[in-house]
């Protein structure tokens, strides 16, 4: 082939230099022309494997591009135009940016087909490319988790299956009605714990025991005594049928579980036999100490709300922002303080008496609470104070845009990585029934061929070629997921 006459630009014996070569790309119908000296700086890729296929034949050529033209000398690629021009900058500029409106994901096996390594994108379109991956990564890992719920292993002990039962039952609300009257039950309880808790601080409410003390409602402490027992069940259930019981001890969402029903046990505890070994006053100061933890049950909310959960994650990743926001105040408290203090010495009734006990005044000046237990009498004792506040809202007022938009961001993104498992879940379906379908057109395509039954059979497969089968779908390669395409 490669003294072949379709060839006539094409020097059979080598003696053409590659430098002085120049071939014509066609992409999607762009145009581009390329010479021998640019492609060369970078021999690995596909283009710069095109000068030197030229000698090769018919073969080495079409394992390169989609079709060729050799009077043009014009080589023809089904690919993305967009993406193309985007990526033979790296020939003239060493690098590559990526053009906005296109997707990381498509944009790097573009770059995987021409042959060009991911060393050569900016570390800007690298950032996207990574965020990219992380959700498609996020996307498979929610679907998987869904198949797993759905799918039954036959091969798995009773048991087994129970305690994926169970915790689907109480971790995955989701997955069934019971599971959701459940959760509602689980939320319901945690109101109710906190209102008790709440509710039996009202003197008018308390009762007097033998020994003259107020202590809560009998009722209220029956209602707490429910609340706990609710609490515990539903932890140890979820303890027993977890997958991973290390990391289950150690989630933060599942301490919180322990420090909401821990005190009541301890309490409980000191309560009868704490009295034989210390007095009893001491006793009854370590109960209503342990109480005051009963505050951490309030936390529990934020395993049944998402938009609780978006907010702890917002202010995770806004550790930087909370930072600059306390450094601020910082500086600001220290330098108003010590003005503050000097300024008010020459008042005889000052209340600035140290610097250390200004700084009481500087926070809730600047923080713009102002509570009057404190406050300058000097003209320059006042004209501090107001450029304290100005400053202290200013000082707020800065950080808490990008907190913001951390919040936003992040609920945003979990709203559409949900979306995006559901619809490949749905894709997931309808490719099976499709496939289910193909499978039986074939078996009674088979059937009528062979004749058997045949006036049973032909009548079905009639009905079988109905507009409302694409014939199209039915071949596997011709259909393929968002997380397929995307990989």
């Amino acid at each position: 082939m490669a003294g072949d006459s379709r060839f006539p630009d094409v020097d059979t014996d080598g003696s053409e230099k590659n430098e002085e070569t120049e071939i014509v790309v066609n992409v999607g119908g762009v145009r581009q022309v390329f010479y021998g000296d640019n492609l060369n700086q970078y021999p690995e890729t596909r283009l710069a494997e095109l000068i030197n296929c030229l000698s090769g034949g018919y073969d080495s050529i079409f394992s390169l591009c989609d079709d060729y033209d050799p009077g043009k000398r014009e080589f023809y690629f089904d690919r993305d135009p967009d993406a193309f021009k985007c990526i033979i900058d790296v020939y003239y500029f060493g690098e590559i940016h990526m053009k906005k409106g296109i997707c990381p994901i498509c944009f790097k096996n573009e770059m995987e087909f021409w042959k060009v390594d991911l060393k050569f994108l900016d570390d800007c379109c690298k950032t996207h490319l990574s965020e990219k991956k992380e959700e498609l990564e996020e996307i498979a890992r929610r679907v998987q988790l869904i198949l797993d719920d759905l799918g039954v292993d036959a091969s798995e002990s009773r048991w087994k299956r129970c305690q994926k039962y169970i915790w689907k039952f109480l971790e995955k609300p989701e997955s069934s009605y019971p599971a959701r009257v459940i959760a509602v039950l689980s939320f319901l309880f945690i109101l109710i714990s906190s209102i008790v808790m709440c509710v039996g601080t009202i003197p008018d409410l308390q009762v007097v025991d033998a020994e003259g003390n107020r202590i809560e409602h009998p009722t209220l402490d029956s209602i707490e005594t429910a609340c706990i027992g609710w609490f515990t069940m539903e932890y140890v259930l979820r303890l027993i049928s977890s997958p991973n019981k290390l990391h289950f001890a150690m989630s933060f969402m599942n301490i919180v579980d322990v420090l909401a029903i821990l005190p009541f046990y301890v309490s409980l505890t000191l309560t009868h036999l704490g009295a034989k070994l210390m007095e009893l006053s001491n006793v009854q100061q370590a109960v209503q100490a342990l109480r005051i933890m009963r505050i951490a049950r309030i936390f529990k909310l934020a395993r049944h709300s998402s938009g609780l959960q978006t907010l702890t994650y917002a202010l995770k990743r806004s550790f930087k922002e909370l930072g600059l926001l306390l450094m601020y105040l910082a500086v600001g408290i220290f330098v108003f303080s010590a003005l503050g203090y000097t300024m008010e010495q020459s008042h005889p009734e000052t209340l600035f008496k140290s610097i250390p006990q200004s700084f009481w005044w500087a926070i809730i000046t600047m923080t713009t609470v102002g509570y009057g237990d404190i406050y300058p009498k000097t003209t320059l004792g006042k004209l501090n104070a107001a450029i304290s506040f100005l400053c202290g809202v200013i000082a707020i007022a800065l950080p808490i845009h990008p907190i913001i938009n951390n919040f936003v961001r992040y609920y945003n993104k979990q709203r559409v990585l949900e979306t995006a498992a559901k619809h490949e879940l749905e894709l997931m379906e309808l490719n099976s029934a499709e496939g289910k379908a193909a499978s039986s057109k074939s078996e009674l395509e088979d059937l009528a061929r062979e004749g058997k039954e045949g006036s049973f059979y032909s009548s079905r497969l009639k009905v079988s070629h109905s507009d409302t089968f694409i014939h199209l779908l039915s071949e596997e390669k011709h259909y393929r997921t968002r997380l397929q395409s995307c990989k």
